[in-house]
């Protein structure tokens, strides 16, 4: 199996466990939804969509969605959250670098922190200006590498193996400069904002325990440690709990994130 693919079966197994944890990004999906400025009737693609906030969102609004996601788990959480919403929308299991749809399909392509995960920026970003029609809008969140969940990417990436070629960290889809030079001419009027997603936790522990089981790369990380080394995982678990602590206060966890918009030329 070449790493590419091994690489997006292993996102697939490890993003199975994050439902417990779409509560706290149902605001932010609505956020993003509001800086997509999506109109009633418009066709909207949401890629990564995960549990669906910002497709169930979306739909409520009047959007004709599609959903599209690598993990089937996660796809049918969606489908329940979208028939206790009373809304119908297109859900589809597959990837992002490879959209099962026809060229120029949507007014709006969205993503919550969802394609930013895919291995290779350029093919995500060039499959999903592909299936959006010309003047359309391209809209996500992401998360910059300064910031709380960014800092804690680095942290987990520097304890674990090395990325194969061509596969990069997620969090550099959070710096203005990196997401403009990957838009390149494709993309005009870029528009960013900035925005905090309060995370609820008794303490920065119980945060990060969070981490451990519902986020996919902090999951493969502890699980390969708790078997190999377990000296190195409580040295990555202090450095995980300080970084927390920078952000921690009256029960939440202060987590800043990135919107980009733009249309397509």
């Amino acid at each position: 199996m070449d790493p590419v693919t091994a690489f997006k079966n292993a996102q697939k197994a490890s993003w199975a466990h994050f439902a417990p944890l779409q509560a706290i990004t149902t605001g932010p999906a609505a956020r993003l939804v509001a800086h997509a400025r999506l109109t009633p009737g418009a066709r909207v693609l949401d890629v990564g969509c995960g549990t669906g906030v910002v497709a169930v969102t979306a739909a409520r609004l009047g959007a004709h969605v599609t959903g599209l996601d690598l993990t089937p788990e996660l796809l049918e959480v969606a489908r329940s959250n979208a028939a206790t919403a009373r809304v119908a929308i297109d859900w589809h299991e597959g990837d992002a670098e490879a959209l099962p749809f026809p060229d120029a399909t949507f007014d709006a392509v969205l993503s919550q922190f969802g394609h930013m995960f895919a291995p290779r920026p350029a093919v995500a970003i060039a499959e999903m200006l592909r299936v959006l029609k010309p003047g359309g809008t391209i809209a996500f969140s992401t998360w910059p590498p300064e910031t709380c969940v960014g800092r804690t990417f680095l942290l987990v990436a520097r304890y674990s193996p090395p990325l194969p070629d061509g596969i990069v960290s997620p969090a550099l889809w959070g710096t203005p400069s990196v997401v403009l030079e990957r838009l390149g001419s494709r993309v005009g009027d870029v528009v960013f904002a900035r925005a905090v997603m309060q995370i609820p936790a008794l303490s920065v522990q119980h945060s990060r325990e969070n981490a451990e089981r519902s986020v996919g790369p902090t999951i493969r990380l502890v699980a390969a440690l708790s078997e190999t080394a377990p000296d190195t995982l409580a040295t990555f678990r202090a450095e995980y709990d300080q970084i927390l602590s920078e952000y921690y206060a009256d029960n939440f966890i202060s987590q800043d994130f990135l919107l980009t918009r733009g249309r397509k030329m």
